[in-house]
């Protein structure tokens, strides 16, 4: 963490949805609120970072296995290695205006 910064990694944060891969449940221009220290477990729906880029998804968990799984059909589900890629838990969803 930066000394200089005021905001503890730990925090929960905020951050917009873009695209569409997590329609019907999850619209483009939705506010998510993320708790990094939030209880992850099967069909959560998380932050990851994969590739280098935070991607989110609703977690499943099958036979020890991590994968993140988008909600509209027309986008893959990818493996992940586990809870170490998982940088956070949505804890709530607001719609902008409302």
């Amino acid at each position: 963490m930066n000394s200089g910064s005021s905001c503890s990694e730990s925090e929960p944060f905020a951050l917009r949805v873009l695209g569409d891969s997590m329609l019907p449940e999850f619209e483009e221009g939705n506010i998510l609120i993320i708790d990094p220290e939030g209880a992850v477990h099967d069909k959560s729906y998380v932050m990851a970072m994969v590739d280098n880029e935070y991607i989110f998804r609703q977690l499943r968990i099958i036979e020890d296995k991590f994968y993140l799984q988008p909600l509209n059909d027309l986008y893959d589900t990818l493996e992940i290695g586990g809870y170490a890629d998982i940088t956070g838990v949505i804890t709530q969803k607001s719609i902008p205006g409302n």
